[in-house]
Formats: C-alpha cells, structure tokens, sequence
C-alpha cells in the first residue's frame, strides 16, 4: 500500500494576537549642539562615547527604550531583577537613559551567576507548613551538564507552581550529588526569573568539577523535585571536518556586499553543475541618500534643506545662500542659477530682516525650480524665528563620503540592488529539501556574512573529494542570502559602523534632518506579518529612528518581500537560518508575545518543539568541537522565552505560514576564558585575527559554519526520512487499583494526536502538549477506565502505522490503550 506522508497541521494565530551596544539617539536629542554656527552643513557625529553597563527593570523598559531609538537588542541577558546589557552612550544619551528610570551600574556591579555554596534560603524566609502534595509544586524543567576549556558547567531550570505568588516570594534551593549514589550537598539558592509580569522559571549556572549524576530541588514553601542530570552536546569529533582531506578556512576576512555577490556569482560560475544564481525581484532602495543641508543651528530661525535628486545624481551639487540686501519693504524672492539657489530673504519697513524659518522654506520648496525636494523648520520648531544671512553659499551632501577609518577601498555603487542568491545542490528540481541562509538582515552584523559565505565555499570545494559533503549537495537544495541588507551593511562599513538598519529613510520633517541620518531606516526583522508590532505585539517601534522600527505596514520593504516570494516561488524550502550575530543564542518560536499577560504567538507543537531541540543539539554539537565554544541551553529555545519578544520576526512568519522549521542564530557571544574564570562576551565585528581561543572574527566564521554544515545534513536527514515513527503509552494498557499517572513516549521526536472519547483520532484531534514550556509532555491522572486512543505523525510527516487521518476505513490502524481501574 502507498505510504501516507502528513505534514501536520499549524494553529492559526488567535484573533487577538555579550556584546558592544551603540545608541544612536533618541528622538528629541540634538546631535549637533547649540553650539552649532550660521551656515553650518556638515554634522559631525563623532561625539565622544562611552561604554556603560545597565539595567532594566524588564521587557517594559525596554521597549520604552528602543522605541525612544537607543539600541539595547544584542547580547542582552536576563537577571532576576531585570536585564542587564552594555550601551556605548553619550554623556547627553546617558543622562536621557537615566531619566527613563535606566539603572547605571558600576563596572562591577553586575550580575553574577552565584556559584559559592549556600546553606539556607537567605531572603525567602523560614520554610512554611508543607502542602500535603508537595511533590507536584515543584518540576525540574532541565538539569545540564557541559565542559568547556577543562572547566565544568551545571545548568538547571526549575519550575514551582507557586512561582506566580507575589508576597511571600517563594525561593528554591538546589543541591546536586557528586557522582551516583553519592548524596546531595552543596545547597545553592536559584534566582527567579519574572518577564512582562509572569513567572517564568528559576534557574541558575554553577561552576563545578564533577558531574553530578542528580540534583534535588526544594522551595521555599517545602516542594521536592529530584532529577536526573544530562549532557548537553556531544564531544563527538565533527564526521565533516574529521576526513583529513576535507577543506575549509577559506574565509581571510570581512567582506562588504559587493565582494559577498561578486564571489557568489563567482562560485555559480566555477560551478554550474552544482550551482545556480537565483535574483531577487525587488530591488533595495540604495547605497544612496538625498543632499541636504541644515542651516541657521538648531534654533527657531533653522532651515532644513533636501534635495529633490539624489546626492550622486545631481544633489550633491546644489548650494544654497541666504542673501542680505539694502533697502525697505523687500518681499522674499529666490533665484536660481543651473544648481545654485540664492534665497533673497525680505526686509520690513526699517530695512531690518523679516524672513521666518517657515517662510523661506516654502519658498525653497515652491520656488526653487525642483531642485529642493524638502525645505522646514528644524525638527519640532514652528519656524518663528528670522533667518539670518549665510556667509556665503552652503553645499549640499548626500554625507556620503566614504571616508569612515578602516573601511575597505572601493567605491560602493549607489542605486538600487537586486540580491543574488546562491543556489547549491546537485538536484535543484524542488524535490530535494530546502535550506535557506540568510544572513545580515542587520548591517552591522558582519559575522553572520562571512560564516555563510564559508558554508558555501566548503559545500563546492569538498564536494566530489568529501562523503559526507556529497551526501549534503546530493540531497537538499540550498539557498545561501549572504547579505540581506547590503544598502545598511555599506553604510555600516564606510559611514557608521553600528548601522543596524536598511537605508530607506520614512520619517517626516521632525526627524529628516541630517544629524539624524544614523537612525534612518527600517530593522528587517521586524517588518514581517506574523506576530508583528502592528497587531499588538512587544519588541518593535513605531518611532522611525528607534533601530527596532518596524516599519510603517508589514513587509513593507522590498528586502522582507523578497524572503516571501523566495519561499512561495520555491515550496520546497523546509528549513531556514535567519542568521545573527553577536549575542551566543539558537532560536525558534514562539518569538513575540503581547506584554499585557504575556500572550505568546502559538508554540509549537510539542514534536515540533523536540525536533528543533534534537536539531539544535546536533548543531551546537559541530560549533563545539571546533574550539569547546559552548552555546549554554539557557540561550537555546523559543526566543521570547530565553531573551524577549521581538514582534514581525521572520522566523514566526515562515513556520505559521509555510510550515517552514524557522530558525534564528545569534552566533558570537560569550566564550568561556579559563585564564580568568569568566566568560568573555563579543562585538559585531570583533578583530578578525585574535586570541583564537577566546573572541576573534576569524574564530567565530569557522566554528558556526561548522553549524552549518550540519544543518544541512539535519536536512538531508529529513529528506531521507522513510521511517515511521512509534509510540507508547506508559504505563500501558492494564488493570489498575488506584488512579494512575500515565503520559506518552515516542521514538523520535513526533506530535501525537489523541482522544479519550471513544472517537476515532484525527488531525483535529487534542494533541500531546508539554506541561509547561521547555518543559517535556503532560501527565494525564486517570482517576477511571479510560480508553485512549492515538497516533503519531514525526517532523517529516510520517504517520505510525501508515494510519491515514484524513479517512475512515475498517483497519482503523491507529494506537489504543485501555487503562482499566478497578475497585478490590
């Protein structure tokens, strides 16, 4: 009989729905100073910074922070009273930052994992009177065991029913053994973690030198869990790189988009039997910007002047004078001669100046035969005040001068681009499993580029010499995107390094003036459909110069666009890694939530859920074994679980509408130095060439390619996969005198659906949920005769037992299960 193969269903979305951090400004700061002159076009912003370390009471604040336009989105981390991260801030920014009730803590008033033992329960207080069922208060989510650089790590999560409570706030103590059948010891209080109001989990990394075998956790109230302990990813010599023949470290340093396509296309050349160019059909806005000029200050007498033309297609050859005259009574009037415009500014009845802000700029933008495009007042002014003469002509820029300290040589060309995609695979007939790489959706974020440019270089170069490299090209079809934003990623590499966005610039008068021009654009990462600031959701801005701007509709820029059209234009596409860089995370869903009772976008199924853990493992695994690089599992999940919420991300986008397994990589981030006992975090562009054990960008391309490339063969797999699944329920079918806890296991990570009614199961069906997030599956008390029935359906679609849902028939080959209580 012909196999049935079901891709299992998704939830529609409800109705309702380590790092250097740079802040670019926040709407209402003036980054030119009162001390600007009359005149004055240039802008200089190169302010003198300074890197601070902060605290923020929660999700709340920072939204309220990002969306004012500072930049506090990579390598933050949770702390039991908030989140903690590095801002590089004006001594202006600063004192703003603190007026929205930022903390600004001393260099060593972080944060800090406790890892000294602790006998009591410190500020939780003396244990209350134990509930009579104190065992299910409390559940061991996860207890992990991991070695880096020589040096031991026990992570754990915990969960206790009463986590909620406000007052008394209930404490939870862990102890671990020292090896099997040792006993517990070493009592450590665990921090409590809250987000947007809700509990989420206590959990804590301690430092120790034995692997524990189990540990044991109490609250504060007398709750018991015990657990046994696990290993997180494997020291399993990675099965690419092992063959000594197999090539890699091509990557010699960061490159700039036009070097990242160049060598795509390169790569599609030197390799037509493999390799393809795929182009993007809507073009970006451009390597390019209007002139402008920003004269008379800051004040109410200001001017703000655009272009109509492009600064390179004409607009950087306007100049602008303000003229005085003698005489009385002399209306305003503007000449233009080829591209030099002379406003003649009026004069009253005394001869003296009459012309206002508002007035010339009228006449600028009405009178200046098209070669002004935008003329107002400076930002929020009326206008009011009379416009003093200039000292001669003011030249308009597009500030486009490529002149930024250690940016690459070349002329960046300005224009539109359309963004190639480089193709790999042996069979590009859409019947092999898609996986698309799409890096620098952020500018600044130069890792991400260079990681996938090195996945591709390995795919073609280890091809016909490499097993496992052939098995990859043979059977998936990938889709590399090695810069999804190459207008910001110029700028960021010749203008302003930390440049996060894109360069089409949406803002009115009050924020188009050039100090501005560092905060224009839209975050890619926020602009899509699913879960987006638009409906509701937290972790985007509406402000056009917050770097979390989400843009003014979904998929509004042509760069979110082209990612839909790649995945609708080729259906085969399966798996997807939005890659980041620098905070050392692995995500997937649920990625945003509404702040008001944290309402999450759907979570995966819980199949769903443990293949993206498997996956994971696998690749973190590979990162590993390069240099012991350790991504810690409290960094490993739902993104809006372990960080925050990022609304109109493309990861939820993908999974909820094409059933797409989505995920986002933030590589870099802290790595373990056992020279100091700490770990040291990252930066967006690190020193390509440093200590190779601890940051370097060099360092970083490697190890996370190595992820990569088994990301593909996560792929592969997947595409292979014939098998079906199988499942229990345990304990079984049987006669029992007492009420009985039972639960589902299965084979291989798979969703099963169940009934408990006597009908028979669909897809429609109840399915087997986890008991709480990153948490493993419910426990059902059955408390009378239950029969259930069920069936599984594994990641790739395969159904147990070839049962076919969708249609009744006399076998009726599902699973079923008769837990029959009986009374002595």
């Amino acid at each position: 009989m012909r196999r049935t193969r079901q891709r299992i269903a998704l939830l529609a979305l409800p109705a309702l729905v380590g790092s250097m951090l740079v802040a670019t400004g926040p709407a209402g700061a003036d980054p030119t100073g009162p001390s600007a002159t009359v005149g004055q076009s240039h802008i200089d912003d190169r302010d003198a910074v300074r890197l601070v370390h902060i605290r923020l009471t929660g999700a709340d604040m920072l939204d309220t922070v990002t969306a004012a336009g500072f930049d506090l989105e990579h390598g933050l981390r949770r702390v039991p009273t908030g989140i903690e991260g590095e801002a590089v801030v004006t001594a202006e920014q600063l004192t703003a930052l603190k007026g929205m009730g930022v903390e600004v803590l001393a260099d060593d008033a972080g944060f800090a994992w406790a890892d000294e033992a602790d006998g009591g329960f410190g500020a939780a207080g003396a244990r209350a009177v134990q509930p009579s069922s104190h065992e299910a208060t409390v559940r061991v989510v996860r207890a992990d065991w991991f070695t880096t650089k020589g040096q031991g790590f026990l992570y754990v999560e915990a969960r206790t029913t009463e986590g909620q409570q406000a007052e008394p706030i209930v404490g939870m103590q862990l102890e671990n053994d020292s090896g099997k059948g040792s006993p517990f010891g070493f009592s450590r209080t665990m921090s409590r973690f809250v987000d947007s109001g809700q509990y989420m989990f206590h959990r804590n990394l301690f430092k120790l030198d034995t692997r524990p075998d189990k540990i044991r956790v109490t609250s504060s109230t007398g709750g018991v869990a015990t657990g046994a302990v696990s290993n997180w990813l494997e020291d399993a010599p990675p099965p690419l790189t092992a063959n000594p023949s197999y090539k890699s470290d091509f990557v010699d340093g960061y490159r700039h988009p036009q070097q990242l396509y160049s060598r795509a296309k390169e790569i599609a050349r030197q390799y037509p039997d493999i390799a393809e160019i795929v182009y993007l059909p809507n073009q970006t806005n451009g390597y390019q910007r209007k002139a402008q000029a920003q004269i008379g200050g800051t004040g109410q007498a200001a001017v703000v002047v655009t272009s109509a033309a492009w600064g390179h297609e004409g607009g950087n050859d306007i100049t602008v004078d303000f003229v005085d005259r003698p005489g009385a009574n002399l209306p305003l009037a503007v000449e233009v001669a080829g591209k030099a415009v002379r406003v003649l500014l009026a004069k009253d009845a005394a001869g003296g100046p009459a012309s206002t802000a508002t007035e010339v700029a009228e006449a600028l933008r009405t009178r200046s035969q098209g070669l002004i495009d935008r003329a107002h007042p400076y930002r929020a002014n009326e206008g009011t005040g009379i416009v003093a003469p200039t000292a001669g002509p003011v030249a308009l820029t597009d500030f486009l001068d490529q002149k930024r300290v250690g940016a690459p040589a070349g002329e960046v060309p300005r224009g539109p681009v359309t963004i190639p995609v480089l193709r790999i695979g042996k069979h590009r007939d859409g019947k092999k499993p898609g996986v698309l790489i799409q890096a620098q959706d952020h500018a600044r974020e130069w890792v991400p580029a260079t990681t996938s440019l090195e996945s591709a270089e390995r795919l073609v170069h280890n091809y016909r010499s490499d097993r496992e490299t052939k098995k990859i090209v043979e059977n998936t079809d990938v889709f590399f995107i090695l810069s999804n934003n190459p207008d910001g990623a110029n700028y960021s590499f010749y203008n302003f390094a930390s440049q996060r966005r894109n360069m089409t610039n949406h803002c009115p008068d009050a924020n188009a003036d050039p100090g501005r021009r560092n905060s224009w654009g839209v975050d890619l990462n926020r602009n899509y459909r699913v879960g987006s600031g638009h409906d509701g959701y937290a972790g985007a801005s509406t402000s056009c110069v917050s770097d979390t701007y989400q843009g003014p509709a979904e998929l509004s820029e042509p760069e979110s666009k082209n990612i839909i059209w790649l995945v609708e234009k080729y259906p085969n596409i399966k798996f997807m890694m939005s890659v980041h860089s620098n905070g050392g995370q692995l995500f997937w869903q649920p990625g945003a939530y509404i702040a008001d009772g944290r309402i999450t976008t759907p979570r995966p199924p819980l199949g769903d859920e443990a293949f993206y853990w498997q996956s994971a493992a696998r690749i973190l695994s590979q990162v590993k074994a390069h240099r012991e690089t350790v991504v810690t599992p409290e960094n490993v999940g739902g993104s809006s679980d372990v960080l925050y919420s990022s609304a109109g991300n493309v990861r939820e986008d993908l999974y909820h509408t094409y059933g797409i397994y989505a995920f986002g990589w933030e590589v870099g981030g802290s790595v373990y130095n056992p020279a100091t006992g700490d770990w040291q975090g990252g930066s967006f562009q690190p020193e390509w060439v440093g200590n190779p054990d601890l940051v370097s960008g060099h360092a970083e391309t490697m190890e996370y390619a190595n992820g990569i490339m088994e990301m593909f063969r996560v792929a592969a797999d997947w595409g292979r996969d014939k098998k079906d699944p199988t499942s229990q329920l345990v304990p079984g079918a049987g006669r029992y005198t007492k009420p009985v806890d039972v639960r589902f296991e299965t084979s291989e990570p798979a969703t099963v659906y169940y009934t408990t009614d006597g009908s028979r199961p669909t897809l429609e069906s109840p399915r087997y949920a986890a008991t709480e997030f990153r948490e493993p599956g419910q426990v059902f008390h059955v408390t009378e005769t239950t029969t259930f029935r069920w069936f599984s359906v594994d990641s790739a679609g395969n159904i147990e037992r070839n049962y076919d849902p969708t249609k009744s028939d006399r076998r009726n080959n599902y699973r079923t299960a008769t837990i029959k209580i009986v009374n002595r």
